[in-house]
């Protein structure tokens, strides 16, 4: 055994006193430290309760169009009158050690910060109550560290001069629910038409589930991640005794009498586009929702109220009042992505639910023009001829045959250009260009037309059979309308605090995504849809309403068994329209399925009203404009009896004249000889 000298043990009790004195030291400094920030908690004394103050949304032309009023004093309740079974449930799933840490939990912190670095990413939070409490509270908006040690200062003066009720309680009464709810007790009037007393098992663990994320887990964004969300805290409440097994599941299984109303709320100017505003601030600008609801906010909007008026007008007057279907309208800026009008539903008090943003719906046909743009840039031409029949598609890689049907089960049995089937929507003609083409063509032009929506890659892709959100749609083809250049939709321009300090400002972008010369050759195709010149095996599908129109417009429609479109612009705007049910069953009735074509154009007439006329202005160079026979694309003769002024991609324009009328022409203008052929058709027929 190796022994210690004595100038060894010297040199360790050395060490060992150092230590002593070092860590003595260390707890006398962290003793002083905690007793001096007792002392400045104490001297600064309870923490001031937020004054409330409304944020202010503008419309483009300075308007207030709404304001946030759901502040405490409109609903705030007493702890003891928001049932014990939400009191349980959010201390469950929020906070379990609520009533014995002092503010900080942190046993739990140093957890999330284990889990958080063994995933290289934020997986896990350790926010307590108070400590939420406090955030709530807290409204500045800068994300610094000096604010995080305020809002920490806050919690801990919450601590020290409030009870654990009292911070509950006021938690409880500010915490954010989803559909504009601030406080339980606006939560419970708005999900369940009741009082927050009156809460169930089943309400309350639903409820509770919510604040986490009122995006994913309110039961109108999604009932199947609320109900996930409902089972895990009810499984939470049994694990700390607040209920027993068989009380869990018989909650877990109640039906919810949702009603998503608020008996207190007066609905406001375009409430869809509110929400989407308020939606827009949480996201992309990250502000939190105490903020938007009180922070005294001046957010500018991009909204037209005349363009919005129209919206809601059109759909009101379009859709008949007894009929169930929903409806929902984009307008938008093609220069810069300003959103002019947003319906998102008929009847926001019935359903806040925003079809115009969130639902994601077939878009059948209104998909085909990014296709053919995509077309453009690989040989096609408006004068491109393809056989319009009926066609099964068979597939080497063992995928099911594929039978695609135009509309009524008609076709050409015969060629027709692209002009024409793009206008008269020929399916066929679609799915083999699209096959051509490959499957990722058109899944990879569509995010060039910023769709972020994911697109499946199937054959029947060409006729809109992937959802895609209306927002987006209007968005795509803005960029026709702008000649090519990116945009994304807008909804704010500025935001200041109540005192001036600028927030955000909407920076405008200038780049070119599309080629502008087959972006201009795709938007005098769309022209098509209401040119009868284009009519052949069956008549355009804009005819319906081209009688309507006042000025040049160019779109397309779509259709699904479930779903009806109707896309169109001008160069100063650009609209969406989408009908169909919630359910996602079948349109039947024959009125409906044109409700998006008479709402569209009825609202693009009334909302460009007293608005220069303007027509689709052609790229300086890198297109060339011809006549040509619609029939068979080839370059028009005085012969013809039909001819189209049409543009292609210089370059590509035909240079093969029409000769299918010339015999006809010459047999009635001319005389003829004995064996009753024109001089013409003689010197034709010569050479054969």
């Amino acid at each position: 055994m190796e022994t210690i000298t004595g100038h060894g043990f010297k040199r360790v009790v050395k060490y060992l006193r150092a230590a002593a004195f070092l860590g003595l030291f260390g707890s006398a400094l962290l003793a002083v430290a905690a007793l001096l920030l007792i002392m400045y908690v104490k001297v600064l004394g309870p923490p001031p309760l937020a004054v409330p103050q409304s944020t202010l949304y503008f419309a483009e032309d300075g308007t207030i169009i709404g304001e946030t009023n759901y502040g405490q004093k409109r609903y705030w309740v007493p702890l003891k009158e928001i049932s014990p079974y939400l009191v349980d449930a959010t201390i469950s799933i929020e906070d379990r050690k609520f009533y014995e840490h002092s503010g900080f939990d942190l046993k739990r912190i140093a957890g999330a910060a284990i889990a958080d670095i063994k995933a290289f990413s934020k997986v896990q939070g350790a926010s307590t109550v108070t400590m939420q409490y406090a955030r709530n509270l807290f409204l500045e908006h800068d994300k610094t560290w000096a604010r995080k040690i305020r809002e920490a200062l806050y919690a801990i003066r919450l601590e020290m001069n409030y009870s654990k009720e009292q911070i509950l309680e006021g938690y409880l009464n500010t915490i954010y629910y989803g559909n504009r709810a601030y406080g339980i007790q606006a939560a419970s009037q708005y999900y369940f038409g009741k009082d927050a007393s009156q809460l169930s098992l089943a309400e309350a663990s639903m409820l509770a589930g919510i604040p986490k994320g009122p995006g994913a887990f309110s039961p109108f964004a999604s009932m199947e991640r609320a109900k996930q969300r409902q089972g895990i805290i009810l499984k939470a409440m049994v694990r700390n005794g607040y209920i027993k097994s068989g009380e869990a599941e018989k909650a877990y299984a109640s039906e919810l009498g949702l009603t998503g109303r608020d008996p207190h709320r007066e609905l406001k100017t375009a409430p869809y586009f509110q929400d989407a505003v308020a939606n827009a601030l949480r996201n992309d600008l990250g502000l939190n929702e105490r903020a938007i609801a009180l922070g005294g906010l001046r957010v500018y909007t991009t909204i037209d109220l005349k363009q919005q008026e129209a919206a809601e007008k059109q759909i009101q007057s379009v859709v008949s009042s007894d009929s169930e279907i929903q409806a929902a309208l984009v307008a938008i800026d093609p220069k810069n992505g300003h959103v002019k009008a947003m319906a998102g539903g008929r009847d926001y008090e019935k359903s806040p639910y925003n079809r115009a943003v969130q639902a994601i719906r077939a878009p059948g046909s209104t998909i085909k023009p990014l296709l053919y743009y995509a077309a453009l840039g690989q040989g096609y031409t408006p004068s491109t001829l393809i056989r319009s029949e009926q066609t099964t598609f068979k597939f080497e890689n063992g995928s099911p045959d594929y039978t695609p049907r135009n509309y009524n089960n008609k076709y050409a049995d015969g060629e027709i250009t692209l002009a024409q089937a793009l206008a008269v929507s020929d399916n066929v003609y679609a799915v083999k260009t699209h096959l051509f083409l490959g499957e990722d063509a058109l899944v990879e032009t569509a995010k060039d037309f910023s769709i972020t929506t994911k697109l499946a890659k199937v054959p029947s892709l060409a006729l809109g059979t992937s959802g895609v959100r209306v927002i987006e749609m209007a968005n795509a083809y803005s960029m026709f309308a702008n000649g090519g250049k990116k945009v994304e939709p807008t909804l704010i321009t500025r935001v200041e605090t109540a005192d001036g300090k600028l927030l955000y400002e909407k920076d405008e972008q200038d780049e070119l995504v599309l080629d502008p010369a087959r972006a201009y050759v795709m938007t005098q195709m769309l022209t098509g849809m209401f040119d009868t010149k284009l009519n052949g095996y069956t008549t355009v599908t804009g005819s319906t309403i081209a009688k309507g129109m006042t000025r040049p417009y160019a779109g397309k429609s779509g259709s699904t068994p479930t779903d009806s479109w109707m896309i169109g612009f001008t160069p100063q705007l650009v609209s969406a329209v989408w009908t169909g049910y919630d359910d996602a069953r079948e349109i039947t009735n024959v009125p409906e399925k044109s409700y998006a074509k008479q709402i569209w154009v009825r609202f693009m007439e009334e909302a460009l009203h007293g608005k220069p006329v303007k027509g689709f202005k052609p790229p300086q160079d890198g297109v060339t404009g011809v006549y040509i026979d619609p029939a068979n694309g080839k370059l028009a003769v005085k012969e013809c009896p039909i001819r189209r002024f049409t543009y292609f991609v210089t370059g590509t324009e035909p240079v093969e004249y029409c000769t299918d009328h010339l015999e006809h022409t010459q047999e009635k203008d001319t005389k003829t000889d004995k064996g009753g052929k024109s001089w013409y058709r003689r010197i034709w027929d010569w050479g054969d």
